[in-house]
């Protein structure tokens, strides 16, 4: 597989180093030159120091044969460039981009940008994972149309789910409950699932959704009106 990496920062040097390492050719692009001098010292020729937000030195680094082009700069602005570019200018099959700005992902994703890793998001779900908030956490964003987020909620002593079956709940539309996860193993969501305390619910849905699966889930905020 050829890919080309842009951007010669330590996400673009350590990513080329360990697809050189698992077999595949790679070109690595990096426009600051003593950057880029720096890089090829070390990994080799295959380091060229140029822009990549420009046709002419993609074109020059093979982007119109190349299977993935990675575009992982520390500026969200010339990675959508350069993807935009590799998908439409060279027919590129896959694109990816690093997207430092969550608030980002979605103009991203509008745009056709293949796969988007944002390493902002990725540390706050872990973050949220480890503190037991009652909240829903935020697995991952799932792409395509209508915004969708894998989502769990952790079911505990003041849940008003508990005791009740799935299909009983008020699941609002654009939302589906899919597996609980009880004692470690996971099983899928079947209408006459009855939710126990202490379960985690896995469900998929769209933003919009979330404050009133919440309610259903988790239950009302500490002392929120009426409460």
């Amino acid at each position: 597989m050829f890919v080309l990496v842009v951007g010669g920062g330590r996400v673009g040097y350590y990513l080329t180093r360990e697809l050189i390492q698992s077999g595949h050719e790679v070109v690595l692009m990096e426009k600051d030159r003593a950057r880029a001098t720096q890089i090829a010292d070390e990994i080799g020729s295959i380091v060229i120091p140029h822009d990549g937000c420009e046709g002419k030195y993609l074109a020059e680094a093979g982007a119109n044969r190349a299977d993935v082009v990675a575009a992982v700069t520390g500026d969200d602005e010339d990675n959508l460039v350069i993807c935009q570019m590799a998908k439409h200018h060279f027919d590129v099959p896959k694109t990816i981009a690093r997207v430092n700005n969550p608030a980002n992902e979605a103009l991203f994703e509008h745009l056709g940008v293949d796969d988007q890793i944002s390493p902002t998001r990725m540390i706050l779900a872990s973050i949220e994972q480890e503190i037991p908030v009652r909240e829903l956490l935020h697995l991952a964003a799932l792409g395509g149309e209508g915004d969708l987020e894998l989502i769990e909620a952790q079911i505990d002593d003041r849940s008003p789910a508990i005791g009740r079956a799935a299909q009983d709940l008020g699941v609002p539309n654009g939302c589906s409950l899919f597996a609980v996860i009880r004692g470690g193993v996971a099983t899928p969501v079947g209408s006459d699932t009855v939710l126990r305390q202490g379960d985690k619910v896995l469900a998929i849905g769209r933003r919009e959704c979330e404050a009133e699966l919440r309610e259903q889930l988790i239950g009302a905020e500490i002392g929120a009106p009426g409460l």
